[in-house]
């Protein structure tokens, strides 16, 4: 006790300055000693000690009952969140994201080709395409990879996109996957479609098989009995290869644990890369070829609008796999051009025709978390500015206009709404951990600011709506809750798996057919509703039912993002679920 000779010496504290946090100190130079003068407490009730006496004992027990009720009711208030379920506490979720997740892995399941795994949790598919490329006009092995959507044809150019996309999500977001028991599913969905490129890059071209039989033949893949004819591209169809390279380069990082087969997708990158670079240095004054030149009948579903914005996210892709600053210096030194050639409706979207906005996304994330200065300032400082502005955009909407339920229109012109709201949810969710990491919490805009709770709550309407938050009370991904899309455009869902042949005739009746789909198409995001939120449930209706891979890779990436982080995780800043130095590993200052 203060002033005794006996007494224990007396700490000192101060206030650091950085976190304001009170620590113990040995000195007294820069704190103040606590002279504690402490007396033992009276053995007697403070009623005796002021002579306290009460009159009226059924009043004082009314004010005993009162005071419990009060305490047991905070005591109960503050209880209570720490009972529910984790994901409906965390940044407002009510949807089981879980769920939601495997089921949209689930999705591309459903549209494998080739040799059909017997473990597949899809029942209504088996074997097709045994004989793509070699029944085609180049004899090559193309069997394998996914079939885009509601048809049987195989793209390549979304394909790759598609990969680039999930694996992406993987690198960012690896530990959510494993927590939940989704990692090895996802992984087995980028690895089918790596190997995929792999054969696409070795025969030097680009399978599309966009024949009008496919298109006019409501047929199940298995009961193929048509040509498939092949597109081929050589290496001038540089939006093409720029993301085929994207594709294999972000896979192998995904795969970095198994040296071989990420090492094997690196090489065949970097042989596509170079091949391609070759063709920019000799024509560079020449306008370059895109894959409208060579892609046939493809153009018509996925036409290219330009190149530049693939060979700088292929040069990108191809640093973080590689640390090879020579990829970095192309990326960087092409990024304005690429901005200046970006075609004014595609500004501030990201899909398969246009990866301008997240490669900002990945440029600021290298400025942020691993700034390797001189010559990169300009290009890193530049992509820095357009992200704010991208998140700025989504949140004003002076840019965007958005149905009356809420769902963002970033591309009104072209239908299938759904999947241009899904990859903004994924960048602003992303962009959103970046600066919580950061300790940011807001930032300034042309005409106003904003938080990083208003750029949260953007990210999650758009996911919510796409579940069931709209005005029609309709989940847009189908299986997930009671009421969802049941006339998919989609030919395996559509017709009956009963172990029978069904010609293109056969076929016909099941797609003018008014049944709901004998199959369930789990976890296919539809294309969605219109600028209304009007939706229509009609097989027949490509814009509204249809889905597709790059609509669901965005989907999948959105909620992989948004989902509770593990609980487990060590981490000395905010516990996000993010890897934010394994995309960095093989990138040094003196590489």
């Amino acid at each position: 006790m203060a002033g005794s000779s006996n007494s224990a010496p007396v700490s000192s504290i101060h206030t650091s300055s950085e976190t304001g946090r009170l620590l113990p100190s040995a000195t007294k130079c820069n704190s103040k000693e606590i002279d504690l003068d402490v007396s033992l407490p009276s053995p007697y009730p403070k009623s005796y000690l002021f002579e306290l006496v009460i009159t009226d004992k059924t009043h004082y027990r009314r004010f005993l009952y009162i005071s419990l009720t009060l305490a047991f009711v905070v005591l109960a208030l503050g209880l209570v969140p720490h009972f529910l379920p984790q994901n409906n506490r965390h940044h407002g979720h009510s949807k089981n994201l879980t769920l939601a997740l495997n089921q949209a892995i689930t999705f591309f399941d459903a549209q494998k080709s080739g040799s059909y795994p017997s473990n597949s949790p899809i029942r209504f598919r088996g074997s097709s395409g045994l004989q793509d490329g070699n029944s085609s006009n180049i004899h090559a092995d193309l069997v394998g990879g996914f079939y885009d959507s509601g048809n049987n044809i195989k793209f390549t150019f979304p394909a790759a996109y598609t990969i680039t996309l999930l694996s992406w999500s993987v690198v960012e977001y690896h530990r959510k996957y494993a927590d939940i028991g989704e990692l090895e599913h996802i992984k087995d969905v980028i690895k089918w479609g790596s190997d995929y490129l792999l054969k696409v890059g070795s025969a030097g071209n680009d399978t599309k098989n966009p024949v009008p039989n496919d298109i006019n033949c409501w047929q199940r893949p298995e009961d193929m009995r048509y040509k498939r004819p092949v597109s081929v591209c050589n290496e001038t169809a540089s939006d093409l290869a720029g993301e085929i390279v994207a594709a294999l380069s972000a896979a192998s990082i995904v795969f970095k644990q198994e040296n071989e087969y990420s090492q094997r997708l690196i090489k065949k990158a970097e042989q596509i890369y170079e091949i391609t670079a070759k063709e920019d240095r000799i024509h560079r004054a020449i306008t370059y070829t895109t894959i409208d030149a060579c892609g046939g009948e493809a153009r018509k579903f996925y036409g290219s609008s330009g190149y530049k914005d693939e060979l700088v996210w292929a040069a990108t892709w191809l640093f973080f796999a590689t640390g090879n600053h020579t990829f970095l210096d192309y990326a960087t030194t092409n990024f304005a051009a690429a901005v200046d050639d970006e075609t004014t409706t595609d500004k501030g979207i990201f899909y398969w025709n246009n990866k301008l906005a997240a490669n900002a996304v990945l440029f600021t994330r290298l400025r942020f978390f691993r700034d390797l200065g001189f010559p990169y300032e300009k290009a890193l400082g530049l992509s820095t500015n357009m992200t704010d502005q991208l998140m700025c955009s989504y949140l004003s909407k002076q840019n965007f206009n958005r149905t009356p339920g809420g769902l963002i229109l970033l591309s009104p012109g072209t239908g299938g709404p759904l999947q241009f709201a899904a990859t903004a949810s994924f960048l602003s969710k992303l962009y959103n951990d970046y600066l919580t990491l950061l300790r940011r919490s807001s930032w300034n805009c042309t005409n106003d600011g904003f938080s990083l709770e208003m750029l949260q709550s953007f990210s999650t309407s758009q996911i919510n709506y796409i579940l069931g938050d709209n005005p029609k009370k309709m989940s847009y991904m189908v299986g997930f809750g009671d009421h969802y899309p049941t006339h998919v455009h989609h030919r395996s869902a559509s017709i009956p798996w009963d172990g029978q042949y069904h010609s293109c005739a056969d076929g016909d009746r099941w797609l003018h057919s008014q049944d709901r789909n004998p199959n369930i198409l789990l976890g296919a995001m539809v294309a969605g509703p219109d600028q209304f939120d009007d939706f229509s449930d009609e097989r027949e209706k490509t814009w509204s039912t249809e889905p597709s891979i790059a609509g669901n890779a965005g989907l999948v990436a959105a909620l992989i993002a948004h989902h509770d982080p593990p609980r487990s995780s060590a981490s000395n800043g905010p516990n996000l679920g993010l890897d934010i130095v394994g995309i960095f590993e093989k990138v040094h200052l003196d590489s």
